[in-house]
């Protein structure tokens, strides 16, 4: 993340997104800068046209914060049936070998 951040960053500071000034932005921000994935982003950013990402990123609409709730709801359903089973007491395999290590 701290390569886009910092591409961001070069971005709105009007500088070109080169390998060298991505280095020196992630540098002066105490990251160990990694030379492949420098040249991965420069390459990568180089056919994007950052101001219409942008723009279209600001006008989607967030539909992902119901997902945790659902999951959550299902942990609930998964809890209550593991209480219900051990409500149950062991089953007859439990006992059947609990039995038998008892008596060999």
């Amino acid at each position: 993340m701290e390569y886009i951040y910092a591409s961001l960053l070069l971005h709105a500071a009007k500088k070109e997104i080169t390998e060298e000034s991505l280095k020196n932005v992630l540098t002066a921000a105490g990251v160990q800068a990694d030379d492949v994935r420098i040249k991965a982003v420069v390459a990568a950013l180089k056919e994007v046209n950052i101001d219409e990402v942008l723009k279209n990123a600001a006008a989607m609409p967030v539909a992902a914060a119901p997902a945790p709730a659902a999951t959550e709801e299902k942990k609930e359903a998964k809890e209550e049936k593991k209480e219900e089973e051990e409500k149950k007491g062991p089953s007859e395999e439990e006992i059947a070998g609990g039995l038998s290590s008892l008596f060999g």
